[in-house]
């Protein structure tokens, strides 16, 4: 045979005859078989991956194409050539000559038979008719061995329902191509991945044409990209996208169905003091510590796989949070010895870049059923559960708790609809009287917000004031409580114009003072309802008063030189600082109820409860430096005769609490002004 046309040439040519090198030539030549190639293996097998990236690519599928139409096939037909065309027996039909080749025929049979792709024709019923060299070496024998052997067997077309039946489509001239990837078994001992294409010869002549192209390289590259594109660099963990892609793998039906436990569990942790080591230390320092973090990790997801159907996946989720993935967990237990693992794992310090750096983490423990759950919800869970850790005091675990949960979406829930719930009107206030404990007479009343939620009912302001000052809503509900008071003050006022006034008793945040003219506010309120200034008196927590200074002091004294009265609510429960108390524009303290409740101690059932001497002796002694500091008195949270004959002993001047009268409407403080209590 004479010496082989250099690679482009050879292209060309089958380029013209055909279209399947085409089409795998053009965009990347396969090279020459210049070592020993494949012999086909038995069965396919995937490629070696790690076991994090398994997801990723699902099996190879055939690239099916319809039938052909009755125009003549461009197979052999990319150009025109008349003795392609009119020769009955060309190099590629599915029998020899019976003659000397044309010498139109010896150029496609130079190039069949030198073609560095692998070639064969088959007939209609599936047997090689005749291979080229490289094909032949390819599987380890001679062309002329594999001539009359089943083509499927050969390169593994029949190893999977899908392929076949495509195959048999391409043979029986009822679809145009097949083109799939299988995985050879080369004489040497080494796998690649190859390219097979079957396609059909000229319209009219029985058979097909195959073609394998050696891929290899090209899978290889995917491969490293995919690794790329799936892992952190730094830590070369998985990262955010494949962690998910395995999370929304570990719940798909199909993967509880065939088997296993049906759980899922996750670790999702925060380091703690990460932030200070990249602000101080740079974020080189940073990275080779996120490095031996993963490493720890690792070491701790191999040991909790020791003896288990499967290893809990580490990723890296950005920045510092890392997360465990295990499936086919076994119940809450398995996750907590895993997360106290972790924990133990990051107590030692690390030696960084010649530095001993120490980290805690948070960690949210979240195990579930996979059925009904979502990697989102999942994942919605753990990092509140994570959040849960931080707050709870950092360098912990915590599990989630559906109950807890359920108060932080009503809390959410609340914030979302606080706002516009003052434009709403949803809000009304009630009334608690403070009566003198010396003739039991109705002196003032304590204004306190309700909210008429539509979804959750009444709500009182524990669970709400809070969420206000936060989001700022406290300012405008605050002006709306303060007018609404005023103006039921002067209501009763002038109902009951035989009786003494009584004056009412509004809550005030800092907040308010901060974030609005509180000042000009009040005197607006005043000047509108035509309430005295010193009916109205306004309660500020102790913690907000004491310490005050610039605009909150300046706006306490402008209030109390326009007559209002300023009183300090829960007393005895914050700074205490009583040198400063006597510089405050304050007329009115409230004793906390805990010293109230403390004025007698439970004793086992059946037994009379007993006072406490020192929780007296500390509220007397208060009331005595308040009086002569020229303040008055309200004890709060009194419930029985006893607390409030004892109180009336040692001087306090008013009571407010349920022996009185819980919290009423306007309504039923008029009936007490009347005297029909």
């Amino acid at each position: 045979m004479a010496e082989p046309a250099p690679a482009a040439p050879r292209f060309t040519v089958l380029a013209e005859c055909v279209p399947a090198v085409m089409d795998l030539l053009g965009s990347a030549p396969p090279p020459a078989c210049t070592t020993p190639v494949p012999a086909r293996e038995s069965a396919p097998e995937p490629i070696p991956e790690p076991a994090s990236e398994s997801i990723l690519e699902p099996a190879p599928q055939p690239d099916l194409e319809p039938a052909p139409d009755p125009t003549p096939d461009a197979f052999l037909n990319a150009a025109p050539n008349p003795a392609l065309n009119t020769a009955p027996n060309t190099i590629l039909n599915t029998a020899p000559a019976p003659g000397p080749d044309t010498g139109a025929e010896r150029p496609f049979r130079s190039a069949f038979t030198a073609a560095p792709l692998a070639m064969a024709v088959v007939d209609h019923e599936g047997l090689v008719v005749s291979a080229n060299e490289t094909f032949g070496a390819l599987l380890g024998a001679g062309p002329d061995e594999l001539a009359g052997q089943p083509a499927a067997d050969l390169v593994d077309l029949a190893s999977d329902a899908r392929t076949r039946h495509a195959y048999g489509e391409v043979l029986r001239g009822r679809q145009a191509r097949l083109r799939c990837a299988r995985r050879l078994k080369h004489p040497d001992g080494h796998r690649l991945w190859v390219q097979v294409t079957v396609a059909p010869l000229t319209p009219g002549s029985p058979g097909v044409l195959l073609s394998v192209a050696d891929i290899s390289a090209r899978r290889e590259l995917q491969a490293r990209l995919r690794h790329l594109k799936n892992h952190d660099p730094v830590t070369r963990l998985p990262n955010r996208t494949l962690f998910f892609e395995r999370l929304s793998a570990a719940l798909e039906t199909e993967s509880y169905e065939r088997g296993g436990s049906g759980r899922v569990g996750l670790c999702y942790l925060d380091l703690d003091g990460f932030k200070a080591v990249n602000d101080t230390l740079g974020h080189r320092v940073g990275d080779r510590l996120l490095a031996a973090v993963a490493e720890r990790l690792t070491r701790c997801a191999d040991e909790a796989g020791h003896g288990r159907t499967s290893t809990p996946l580490v990723a890296r989720l950005g920045g510092d949070e890392f997360a465990l993935l295990v499936e086919d967990s076994t119940g809450t237990e398995q996750l907590a010895e895993l997360a106290e693992s972790v924990l133990s794992a990051l107590q030692e310090p690390f030696e960084v870049a010649g530095r001993l750096l120490s980290v805690s983490a948070s960690i949210g423990v979240v195990e579930r059923h996979a059925a009904g759950s979502s990697a989102t919800a999942l994942m919605q869970a753990a990092d509140t559960t994570l959040y849960w850790a931080k707050a709870d005091g950092k360098a912990r675990w915590t599990l989630f708790d559906p109950e807890r949960n359920a108060h932080r979406m009503t809390r959410q829930a609340l914030v979302s609809t606080l706002r516009a719930a003052v434009e709403r009107g949803e809000f009304a206030l009630e009334y608690q009287p403070l009566v003198g404990m010396e003739d039991g007479r109705l002196r003032g009343v304590e204004a306190l917000v309700r909210w008429r939620h539509p979804e959750f009912g009444t709500l009182t302001p524990n669970r709400f004031i809070a969420l206000a000052e936060e989001d700022g809503s406290i300012v405008p509900l605050g002006r709306w409580i303060l007018a609404t008071a005023c103006h039921q003050a002067r209501r009763w006022q002038l109902d009951h114009p035989d009786e003494p006034p009584i004056f009412v008793s509004v809550n005030v945040a800092v907040r308010q003072v901060w974030d609005s003219d509180l000042v000009a506010d009040v005197a607006e309120v005043l000047a509108r309802t035509g309430l005295a200034p010193h009916l109205l008196q306004l309660e500020l927590t102790e913690s907000a008063v004491m310490g005050s200074a610039g605009r909150p002091l300046e706006a306490l004294r402008s209030l109390n030189d326009m007559g209002v009265h300023i009183a300090i609510d829960d007393f005895g429960t914050g700074y205490s600082n009583l040198a400063y108390l006597s510089r405050l524009p304050v007329s009115a303290l409230k004793l906390d109820g805990s010293f109230v409740r403390g004025f007698q101690h439970e004793e086992p059932e059946g037994a009379a409860s007993r006072p406490s001497p020192a929780d007296e002796v500390i509220v007397e002694a208060m009331i005595q430096l308040a009086h002569r500091l020229g303040l008055t008195v309200t004890a709060e949270c009194v419930e029985t005769t006893d607390q409030a004959s004892r109180l009336r002993r040692i001087g306090c001047d008013t009571g407010q609490g349920w022996l009185y009268s819980r919290p009423v409407s306007p309504d039923r403080i008029s009936e007490l002004l009347d005297g029909r209590a």
